[in-house]
């Protein structure tokens, strides 16, 4: 295993080319990915009415986005890449790091970026099957093709794959935009379903379905911590870390409200909970022939979502095993491209294998679960640096009552699934979680067998053309 890499001049470092407008991208388009084009109808099956589903759509809103303030302070604090790892890393130790680490690149980021991957191929497909699904066969194929075509984007340059990120977000966002003004000009005509007029009629108001509700809304608001994970490669992270949270987030949080109003304002609830994808079928209802564009729309948004979780999610590796508690050879850097390419790798290949099997809302729940806890350690972690140590230099300070509004609902969100109905699912995946334990004490605690990957580290570095290297401090 690695050991603990210093800032040594010898060493490669990864280029700092994510400026504001990157950032901004960055967030915004991994946050508009597959989610608002999916989620609607299955929030509306939870929480069971048009109006209890906008207030869970602009509560989820509101607590990425007081998440984010807690992140923007705390990547000022501690400015290196790796998210919640670093963070969870600097203020809690090693074992409760290496259980994030270890969550999050082999169940995290994998079943995100499959899911991801699912929908744009399903999406992809659609067009070209009229009276039936795509096989599944095929949608799995292009899902893997679209993997593997991401893999060498971001393996080959940073700067190509925050162009790629940039030019989907932009396409993404017009994409909402349409179905913005596609509903505003239906309410403007009054042809409209009597989705608003029975506007809370059928809410649900127990524990679970307001906590899995939460949770397929929070899908589609994820990515908002995104630019903490790459905090070392940003331009001015001090500044733009900050600027691009404050940006991006209040703009998607507008977007996804005003989009599921245009949703309501065209389906009926029963239309969009029979729904397979919502934003596709309000397609068809006012495109008409034109229908399949919000069906190319889906596919190029998560598409693009995938793209920047490739981007985001490789660094939590990378960053893993600079401190020592992944495999040598993932903290390093291409020696020419700068780019750590074996991380990125080790997510690919993670990925493809679990790929077989697959269940959209299923992956959602679970993925929710885990993710909560560990944003829950996160915002505990801001909570001690802000009372044991605030002679720390900050560039933005929050209120103390913000980590603690963002605690207790990591609290809740955890809980709410396992307390009206509990499901022996998230039992296994807490099992999962600590089992981590196990492949700490000898692996990284006792440092057993290094012998033998000290021998694939060789091989693979010369194999890869990739060197160790250091932090961008």
């Amino acid at each position: 295993m690695a050991t603990k890499k210093d800032s040594s001049p010898d060493k490669l470092k990864l280029k700092t080319e994510v400026g504001l407008l990157g950032g901004v991208s960055l967030i915004a388009g991994i946050m508009v990915g597959s989610g608002i084009f999916m989620s609607p109808q299955y929030v509306l099956i939870y929480i069971g009415s048009p109006g209890a589903s906008l207030l869970i759509w602009a509560a989820s809103g509101l607590l990425a986005m007081l998440a984010s303030l807690c992140y923007a302070e705390l990547g000022t604090v501690i400015r290196e890449s790796g998210g919640e790892y670093i963070y969870i890393l600097r203020t809690s130790g090693n074992i409760m790091a290496f259980i994030c680490a270890f969550t999050s690149n082999t169940v995290l980021r994998p079943t995100s970026m499959i899911a991801l991957a699912l929908i744009f191929a399903q999406n992809a497909l659609t067009p070209f099957y009229d009276d039936c699904q795509p096989p599944n066969g095929a949608v799995k194929c292009l899902a893997a093709l679209g993997i593997m075509v991401l893999t060498v984007v971001n393996c080959f340059n940073v700067r190509s794959s925050i162009t790629v990120t940039v030019l989907f977000t932009a396409v993404k966002v017009l994409a909402l935009i349409i179905i913005v003004i596609g509903g505003v000009v239906l309410l403007i005509q009054g042809d409209t379903s009597n989705s608003l007029q029975k506007f809370f009629e059928g809410t649900k108001l127990s524990i679970r379905p307001i906590g899995i509700a939460f949770y397929q809304c929070l899908w589609s608001y994820d990515g908002w911590n995104a630019l903490n994970h790459v905090t070392e490669e940003i331009n001015r992270p001090e500044v733009n870390l900050p600027r691009a949270l404050m940006i991006a987030i209040p703009m998607v949080m507008i977007l996804y409200i005003l989009v599921n109003v245009s949703y309501l304002v065209v389906m009926t609830p029963t239309e969009m909970i029979s729904s397979s994808a919502v934003a596709v079928t309000w397609g068809n209802k006012v495109l008409g022939g034109w229908g399949w564009v919000m069906s190319v729309a889906a596919a190029l948004s998560a598409f693009g979502s995938l793209n920047g979780s490739f981007f985001s999610g490789g660094r939590v590796c990378y960053v893993a095993a600079r401190e020592g508690h992944m495999p040598d050879i993932l903290a390093m850097a291409h020696m020419h491209r700068l780019t750590p390419s074996p991380a990125l790798i080790f997510n690919t290949i993670i990925a493809l294998i679990v790929l077989i099997p697959g269940d959209f809302q299923a992956i959602v729940n679970y993925f929710s679960f885990a993710a909560w806890f560990f944003y829950g350690m996160t915002v505990s972690g801001l909570l001690y640096l802000k009372i044991k140590k605030p002679e720390i230099p900050r560039t933005i300070t929050v209120p103390i009552i913000i980590p603690i509004l963002v605690l207790l609902a990591a609290v809740f969100l955890v809980l709410a699934p396992i307390i009206d109905d509990p499901q022996i699912e998230y039992f296994y995946v807490t099992l999962f979680m600590l089992s981590g334990i196990v492949i700490y004490i000898p692996l990284i605690h006792l440092k057993l067998f290094p012998g033998l990957l000290n021998k694939l580290t060789v091989f693979l570095q010369l194999f890869l053309e990739v060197a160790p290297t250091a932090k961008n401090l």
